[in-house]
């Protein structure tokens, strides 16, 4: 197919995802139209569409009042908290020694300062969960105060580029929770002691969500799987994160429609990676018991076709073989760079489950798109087309030339 032909397609592909459907957060419409999208554009190319279904919970929110000393505070829901409606004494913390010695029971803490720095993975999140933050999660639930208040500034890191972060992003965890600048937590702190006023219209919703599975297969059952996040953060038209990455996998499919070969190729449409949950994850995982070791390599796109810059590759417990295989078969695409090791996506899974894995982002992923990861102005006037274009081509190379065992 044409270079030029393949770089108009993902351009009216992207434009579909992000801009034609509004919202693909878990459970939403939104997130349901995009897989219907990708599955029936996978079918056309005579691929075999398999889907793991799951229940999951969708959020929204109509803001939150808060009052202190007749003065109106600026806070917003945590994404996934409960509602609440509370009148009751402030108190605070900045540290978990402060949290440990303070009495939270019916009243409203402001978390600020050293406690803040990041945003709390979930509880129940299987992939990454470090201690203190379980320690934190688990003082707050054990003191039961009756509302939370977290003032924040960015944490990039975890959270992209939203700021201010939900220091709570978890529909397991119970307390009700909001989230306010670092400079309005500031201006609230003289009022501890004192009654305030916090509400937070916001609810949960009953909801239902999938992975796509598209599949071509080989002669026995070994297979190279490329995986794609095609959920979103709420309130984001998420271009870079990750439409571009579901986008290469549909020009793919297109590339390899007439598909015959030794190693079957898997193109999976991931659904939960920006969700507190990460069900598609755990799904996928629970549907490959016993044939994760036919995988001979999971090849992940997340933030790819940042137009600035290249595409950059990393390796993750790949051997000799498929190492030199990649440089080789990249060097003649001068756009696919070596870049940095990074945990923070879906070929981790893999990793941890000894799959060896390729990782494919933006040559200034780390840099570049943490401004705008997770928040509304992730559109596709940052993606440069022809990059979705180029890591297809080559990625077709790639898997061509690939050994079956």
């Amino acid at each position: 197919m044409p270079y030029e032909n393949l770089s108009h397609k993902a351009a009216n592909y992207l434009d579909k995802l992000c801009l034609q459907i509004t919202n693909r957060r878990l459970g939403s419409l939104g997130n349901q139209q995009a897989t219907k999208l990708f599955s029936k554009l996978m079918a056309s190319f005579g691929f075999e569409i398999t889907y793991h279904e799951f229940e999951c919970q969708d959020w929204e929110a109509q803001g939150a009042l808060l009052q202190a000393g007749g003065i109106h505070f600026q806070a917003f829901p945590s994404p996934y908290s409960q509602g609440c409606s509370f009148q009751a004494p402030l108190v605070q913390a900045a540290t978990t020694q402060e949290l440990e010695a303070t009495n939270l029971t019916n009243k409203i803490v402001l978390l600020h300062g050293e406690l803040v720095k990041e945003q709390l993975m979930p509880k129940k999140f299987p992939f990454y969960n470090p201690e203190h933050h379980q320690h934190i999660l688990q003082l707050l639930e054990s003191k039961a105060p009756l509302a939370i208040i977290a003032a924040t500034d960015k944490d990039p890191a975890l959270a992209g580029g939203i700021s201010p972060f939900p220091l709570i992003e978890d529909g397991d965890f119970e307390i009700p929770s909001v989230y306010m600048t670092d400079k309005e937590g500031i201006k609230l702190l003289p009022y501890t002691g004192d009654m305030i006023k916090l509400e937070s219209r916001a609810q949960r919703i009953h909801s239902r969500g999938c992975n796509v599975i598209a599949s071509k297969w080989g002669k026995g059952e070994q297979r190279v799987v490329l995986t794609a996040h095609i959920d979103a953060k709420l309130d984001s038209p998420g271009a870079l994160d990750n439409a571009t990455g579901v986008v290469i996998l549909l020009l793919l499919a297109e590339l390899f429609q007439d598909y015959a070969g030794d190693t079957g190729i898997e193109l999976v449409a991931l659904n939960g990676e920006d969700h507190y949950s990460a069900l598609g994850e755990i799904k996928y995982l629970e549907h490959n018991q016993g044939r994760l070791e036919d995988i001979l390599l999971n090849i992940n796109l997340d933030g790819v076709g940042f137009q600035q810059g290249g595409t950059a590759y990393s390796f993750y417990e790949c051997g000799d073989e498929i190492t030199s295989l990649v440089g080789k078969t990249f060097s003649s695409h001068s756009e696919m760079l070596p870049g940095d090791i990074w945990y923070s996506g879906d070929h981790m899974i893999f990793v941890q489950n000894g799959v060896a894995a390729l990782a494919l982002t933006s040559e200034h992923g780390m840099t570049g798109l943490a401004e705008v990861s997770h928040t509304p102005r992730d559109r596709p006037e940052l993606v440069d087309p022809s990059i979705l274009a180029s890591v297809a081509l080559a990625l077709q190379d790639l898997l061509l030339n690939f050994p079956h065992r």
